[in-house]
């Protein structure tokens, strides 16, 4: 059989695809197969100091074309998605591992996003107000901020980087886009439909690479005004960091423990269901996951038996076949990582259920993929019920009351999503209300985000910002308070007030 050579890639600049500047290159990987899909550049500090050049002449024109034209190349690019969504989705499933109707789930959300997001290019709405002088109106305004610097994750390689281009790009900032290294592939064909539906060049950016050379560059560059990534904690802080030594803004998501309450009184179909999809969707790589279930003692074992038998059921592998429930984690080192948590968990007492270790009979052993794995007899002390796993692996946690289990939900040192299972609408209303995490779900799993509602969390899981709805904006722009004095004399507020 003929060897097929992988395509080789290159970065998007001021433009033009260009190979990096060091010629060295990298390769993306299938985790279902092994196979080699492509090769990209393997980009260094000198390829990121031209892209963000070629943003920051690009900026001084493009915030000043209309914001509703803006817009006009956003539907364009959103049109061209919904065309070549199932392309998307395949690429996307061979990339980085989940089931095709979830990476279709993905470009559809950035469709969803991008729609949404341009419709804001008539509207950006700052406001009015009376002033408190005579003669004298006051409103504001958003104004772009430069060169925004975007790092994104791989468990959502086209959602995820829809939530910030795209509002970045309609408050008039342009980007550079620094994708995961496991997944360059889908987005640099992102970033191709962007410009082919007209963005300037210099508009939109990609160096691909990896964090060291690519990411740190990009984030202590002088000219880069704010860096949006999405990650974990322990990167995301230190990005952080640097970029308050800077005197620079930056966006933070980040980690996340997630939690669903089930109490005495739920529809435990209705919550097996829901549980076993936010459990073990996208194989547990999503920062909504499901890692903790939270059961009230008269339900625990009828919960626990459900979940172990659906578990038990799912069928592994790749996930361009349609009888596949779980697809492979995205590496062989993210393997490593979750079989090394599932050891800990078993040295601080707690006990598998199902699951526990790599799956890799037949076709399977040439992927990484991970049974999908249950823990009972689980002290929230614990560390697999504190640290954040990113696998198919959730813990079933006893609970005496909702009190109890609003206390162990809230205990660890995240606060992205929760949910709670429950008819009863006072139970759903305390725990909305004493819940500390950004994001709360009724009679639904933790997962499944809509675009036109703020994402994002508490602690450390965010820094206080929100990616979606009308305020992932604020993210992505400056407010500018404007007042023009029609008096014909001088008035000064606060001291000339009688």
């Amino acid at each position: 059989m003929a060897t097929v050579t992988p395509e080789l890639h290159k970065n998007l600049i001021n433009g033009k695809w260009v190979e990096a500047k060091n010629g060295q290159t990298m390769q993306s990987v299938n985790p279902a197969t092994g196979d080699v899909l492509g090769i990209v550049p393997k980009s260094g500090r000198e390829d990121v100091a031209t892209a963000v050049e070629a943003a920051k002449q690009a900026h001084a024109k493009w915030r000043k074309f209309p914001a509703p034209r803006r817009a006009e190349i956003l539907y364009r690019a959103a049109e061209m998605l919904v065309q070549h969504k199932e392309d998307l989705a395949r690429l996307m499933t061979q990339e980085m591992g989940k089931v095709l109707a979830e990476t279709r789930g993905d470009v559809q959300e950035a469709i969803d996003m991008t729609y949404f997001i341009a419709g804001e290019g008539r509207r950006l709405h700052g406001y009015t107000t009376p002033s408190e002088m005579p003669n004298k109106a006051a409103y504001c305004i958003r104004v772009p901020l430069g060169v925004v610097g975007v790092i994104t994750p791989w468990n959502f390689p086209m959602a995820i980087p829809s939530w910030k281009i795209i509002p970045a790009l309609v408050c008039g900032n342009t980007v550079v886009f620094k994708p995961a290294t496991h997944t360059p592939l889908v987005a640099l064909r992102f970033a191709h439909i962007l410009h082919e539906a007209g963005l300037p060049p210099g508009v939109l950016n990609v160096v691909t690479g990896d964090g060291k050379d690519v990411g740190d560059a990009l984030v202590e560059h002088p000219d880069v005004a704010i860096i949006s990534f999405t990650g974990s904690t322990e990167t995301g802080l230190a990005i952080a960091e640097k970029c308050a030594r800077a005197g620079k803004r930056v966006a933070l998501e980040m980690g996340g423990k997630n939690a669903a309450i089930v109490m005495d009184d739920a529809d435990l179909d209705l919550a097996t269901n829901a549980l076993i999809w936010s459990a073990f969707g996208t194989s547990g790589q999503r920062c909504t996951a499901c890692s903790r279930i939270i059961t009230q003692r008269d339900v625990k074992s009828d919960l626990t038996e459900r979940l172990v038998e659906r578990a038990k059921a799912l069928r592994l592998g790749n996930g361009l076949d349609p009888n596949t429930d779980v697809g492979p984690v995205v590496s062989d080192a993210q393997l490593h990582r979750i079989h090394d948590y599932v050891q800990i968990g078993q040295r601080e007492g707690a006990r598998v259920l199902t699951g526990g270790a790599r799956a890799s009979d037949g076709a399977l052993s040439r992927g990484w993929f991970y049974s999908p794995t249950i823990f009972d007899q689980v002290n929230p002390a614990m560390r697999i019920a504190r640290e954040e796993i990113f696998g198919p692996v959730t813990d079933v946690i006893a609970t005496k009351d909702l009190n109890e289990a609003v206390a162990i939900l809230n205990s660890v040192e995240y606060g992205l999503s929760a949910s709670i299972f429950t008819r009863d609408i006072n139970r759903a209303m305390h725990a909305i209300d004493d819940i500390f995490t950004g994001i709360v779900y009724v009679n639904h799993g933790t997962i499944g985000a809509e675009v036109h509602l703020p994402f994002g969390g508490t602690k450390n899981t965010g820094n206080g910002h929100r990616e979606g709805g009308l305020q992932v904006l604020d993210i992505f722009s400056e407010w500018k308070a404007v007042y023009i004095d029609y008096s014909g004399r001088l008035q000064r507020a606060q001291i000339d007030k009688d």
